[in-house]
């Protein structure tokens, strides 16, 4: 483990790719420090702040935390696997978390899942400890990690339905989290949590609804693509032999009968793994899902598959080598493509780093067509685009801005900086959506074009921008009637379109 450790650091310092759109935001917030932002809770913004305080502001500083969350996690499943059962299961746990395919990816970037599953392994191992010997400084640490997982992301509840669950299924459990010290473990969290609280408070609960927003459950229902696609993403997120034990594990515990009397490590274990699973599967049945939403399930898993795996005949044991084998020479593929941009094009491979090349020179480009005209403002219609302009556009004196397409603010982007009807003189548009250049122009007395931008990013594709001039900005009020003769020109257009098909 302390081998790979160093290989993750030091292919981070060789890293030649950007940072992504979401990595990106995530270092804007770590700028100005708060208890809440738009769309995530605080703790990835304090990290990246320490660590670029220490470290200086280069894209490896603002991800070293990544590789640093992950090797303290595998430490906290290890040191839970050893407390539940042995320590050959610790050792183990701690090894096949470390190189599940999901971690050599997540070790390369700063997300919210490496925060979360941080501290979410940490209370693991808190309560590991609090149903063993019922010391009060395992009560405090669970309350402590338990808080600290919500600042991280609202993810966490899983954590608090996996410990109803062991209150039901672990007597050891339950005597531990039904006392005094369990109780005190729950004023700790809320304690910690209270701040993040009153922030959404004072937001109108802007996270929780943005949260709320992402489930999409207006979209249309029963989708059975959708669901293959996750389930199937479950297969490379744990690795396909350990995500097909997890599920046969599982059962096979539930065929033993449920018993709610005597110490049941392995169905605890199930309540902190299983509910993720189910909810994230019918969300994407109803909708959809990504692949990481339930990266939370893969902690307490990962002692769950071993512990499953290491018992019976000797054949376990080797799909357990033989994925945590196959696992690194994935990863270590990865870190080969990522390290040579060369090499990841002639593998065919350009595609997965499309989003992190080119952002230093897209903003060269945009100051050239900002130095060819007097702007008072640019103006994106991407919040992507918006937040890589804020870290790579350090030439660009012109304030940037982001236009509105709907009525309130839908990302942090367009709550922070949104074009202002104050702006005197004319407005460099940078649209990257075709589709809505006809709505932008809308809100200008004048809009007309002065020019594109056409990058190379890999595997045949291009980062393109459409740039207008505009003047006399008047944003037209998004109601109903205006949203319904926006989509009839749309529809009328697709008509045209397809009516000059052959």
């Amino acid at each position: 483990m302390g081998s790979l450790f160093f290989l993750r650091v030091f292919t981070l310092l060789l890293d030649p790719n950007s940072l992504y759109a979401d990595e990106t935001q995530y270092w804007v917030w770590s700028r100005t420090l708060d208890w809440g932002y738009f769309s995530k809770p605080p703790m990835i913004a304090w990290i990246i702040a320490t660590t670029t305080a220490l470290f200086g502001n280069a894209d490896w500083a603002v991800r070293i935390s990544a590789p640093l969350l992950h090797t303290g996690t595998a430490i906290w499943l290890g040191l839970a696997g050893a407390r539940l059962f042995n320590r050959g299961v610790g050792a183990w746990s701690a090894l096949t978390y470390f190189t599940i395919p999901a971690v050599w990816l997540s070790s390369s970037i700063i997300s919210t899942d490496a925060v979360l599953l941080f501290f979410w392994s940490g209370a693991l191992y808190a309560l590991a400890r609090l149903r063993q010997n019922g010391r009060w400084v395992s009560a405090f640490g669970l309350g402590l990690a338990l808080g600290c997982a919500f600042l991280s992301k609202y993810a966490a509840i899983y954590l608090l339905i996996g410990m109803a669950l062991a209150i039901a299924v672990d007597a050891p459990s339950r005597k531990a989290l039904i006392s005094i010290k369990g109780a005190v473990a729950a004023l700790i969290f809320g304690f910690v949590l209270f701040p993040n609280i009153l922030w959404n408070a004072a937001h109108e609960f802007a996270t929780v609804s943005h949260t709320a927003a992402n489930a999409n459950w207006g979209s249309d229902k029963y989708n059975f693509d959708e669901l293959a696609q996750f389930v199937t993403d479950q297969l490379g997120v744990f690795g396909p032999a350990l995500f097909i034990t997890l599920i046969a594990g599982t059962i096979f515990t539930f065929k033993e009968g449920l018993s709610f009397t005597g110490a049941h490590p392995r169905r605890l274990l199930i309540g902190f793994f299983l509910p993720a699973l189910l909810v994230v599967t019918t969300q994407a049945f109803i909708s959809r899902a990504h692949a990481n939403w339930a990266a939370s399930a893969y902690a307490a898993g990962s002692i769950f598959v071993v512990v499953f795996l290491l018992r019976g005949q000797p054949w376990r044991r080797w799909i357990l080598i033989g994925s945590i084998t196959l696992h690194s020479l994935i990863g270590l593929f990865g870190i080969a493509m990522a390290l040579n941009p060369a090499l990841a094009e002639s593998a065919g491979l350009g595609n997965a780093f499309k989003r992190v090349r080119m952002w230093p020179e897209t903003a060269s480009a945009l100051t050239e067509y900002i130095n060819q005209g007097q702007y008072s403002a640019l103006a994106f219609d991407n919040r992507n685009d918006f937040h890589q302009m804020q870290r790579y556009g350090t030439d660009i004196d012109t304030p940037l801005t982001m236009w509105l397409r709907y009525s309130h603010a839908q990302n942090h982007a367009e709550a922070g900086w949104p074009l202002s009807e104050d702006i005197t003189g004319p407005v460099l548009i940078v649209s990257e959506r075709p589709e809505e250049v006809p709505v932008i122009a809308r809100d200008f007395d004048q809009f007309e074009p002065v020019g594109e931008i056409r990058l190379p990013i890999g595997a045949g594709r291009e980062r393109h921008y459409q740039l207008f001039r505009a003047e006399g900005y008047h944003r037209i009020e998004r109601t109903r009637e205006y949203e319904a003769e926006i989509q009839a020109e749309r529809d009328a257009l697709e008509a045209l379109k397809a009516q000059n098909q052959p």
